[in-house]
C-alpha cells in the first residue's frame, strides 16, 4: 500500500486527509504542517473515526517537511496560518520538499495551483511528468453538477469535459458532453448550454471538499496508476506559445506521475477557444 503526504493541515489539506482515509486505499496519509499540533490534532480526529468509518489507513500529524521524504505522492495543500501553499512565498517550501524526493510526483491541490506548476517547472527545473493539478478535475465536477440538476438527472450519468485555463480561458466540450450515452445538446436547449458556459468563471476557484475530493483521487491514481482519463492541469507543448504550458486537459496517470495528456474533444468553436486562451496566459 501507498503513502501520501499532505504539505498543509488548513481546511483543504485536513478534509483531504480524511477523504483519503476513508476511501482506505492507501496505507498511510501524513498531514504535514508548521503548527505541529493542529496537524497532529487533526490527524488524531480522523484516526479516532476508523472504527466508526470502517476504514484502515493510518493517519499522522508532523511539523517538518522533511517527514515527506519516502512517501509515493506529495501534495501540495494549504497551510493553517498562511493559506495555500503558492506564488514566490510556496517556492521555499517546494524547493525544500523537492530536494529531498527526486522522484515522487507533486500534486497541487488548490485553486493557485496551475500557476505554481508554472513556477515549479520553470524555476525549480522540476520534471512535468511529475507535476499534476487536480483543481481542474473539481471544476469540471462543479459544472457536472448543475448540468445534472438542469437535467434533472444525476451526475454520475453524465460525462462532461473542461479544458483551458481557469476562470476566464477555460472551456467547457458541450459537443462531446453525454448523458445515458445520449449528447447533452439533445437534452438541454443552445441558450441553457451557453448560459452554464457563461457562469464558468463564477465556478473558480472550487471550494475545499470539492478540492479534497478531486484531489484524493487524482493522489490514488498517482500512487497506484489508473486506467482512467481524468481532466488536470498537466504540461504541454503548445504550437506558437511554447513548450510546458500548464492547463487542464485529459491525462493518462501512471504510478508516479503523468503518462500521456491528450487533446480535449471539443467542437471548431470551442477548440479555437481554447487555443486563443493558451495563447493569453
Amino acid at each position: 500500500m501507498a503513502i501520501v503526504a499532505i504539505i498543509g493541515a488548513g481546511p483543504l489539506g485536513g478534509a483531504l486527509a480524511q477523504a483519503l482515509a476513508e476511501r482506505d486505499r492507501v496505507s498511510e496519509v501524513r498531514l504535514i504542517d508548521p503548527e505541529g499540533r493542529v496537524a497532529d490534532g487533526k490527524a488524531l480526529d480522523i484516526q479516532q473515526s476508523a472504527p466508526v468509518e470502517q476504514f484502515s489507513t493510518r493517519v499522522t500529524g508532523a511539523q517538518a517537511y522533511a517527514a515527506s521524504a519516502g512517501a509515493d505522492v506529495i501534495v501540495l495543500a494549504d497551510l493553517v496560518t498562511a493559506g495555500e501553499i503558492a506564488g514566490d512565498a510556496g517556492l521555499p517550501i517546494l524547493r525544500q520538499i523537492a530536494s529531498l524526493d527526486a522522484d515522487a510526483p507533486l500534486l497541487f491541490a488548490g485553486g493557485a495551483g496551475r500557476d505554481f506548476m508554472a513556477l515549479a517547472v520553470a524555476e525549480l527545473r522540476i520534471a512535468p511528468r511529475r507535476v499534476v493539478g487536480s483543481a481542474a478535475l473539481a471544476l469540471e465536477s462543479s459544472v457536472a453538477a448543475l448540468t445534472a440538476a438542469l437535467a434533472d438527472i444525476s451526475p454520475a450519468d453524465l460525462a462532461i469535459g473542461v479544458a483551458g485555463v481557469p476562470p476566464h480561458h477555460a472551456v467547457i466540450g458541450w459537443d462531446a458532453a453525454t448523458a445515458f450515452h445520449q449528447p447533452v445538446s439533445q437534452m438541454l436547449p443552445a441558450h441553457v448550454l451557453s448560459g452554464l458556459s457563461a457562469r464558468l468563471p463564477a465556478l473558480w476557484p472550487p471550494a475545499p471538499y470539492a478540492l479534497a475530493s478531486a484531489a484524493s483521487r487524482i493522489a490514488e491514481a498517482l500512487a497506484h496508476g489508473s486506467r482512467r482519463r481524468y481532466t488536470c492541469f498537466a504540461a504541454l507543448d503548445v504550437a506558437d506559445v511554447g513548450r510546458n504550458v500548464i492547463a487542464a486537459v485529459p491525462i493518462e496517470i501512471r504510478k508516479g506521475g503523468v503518462a500521456r495528456t491528450f487533446t480535449p474533444a471539443l467542437s471548431r468553436h470551442e477548440r479555437t477557444a481554447f487555443e486563443n486562451g493558451l495563447k493569453r496566459v
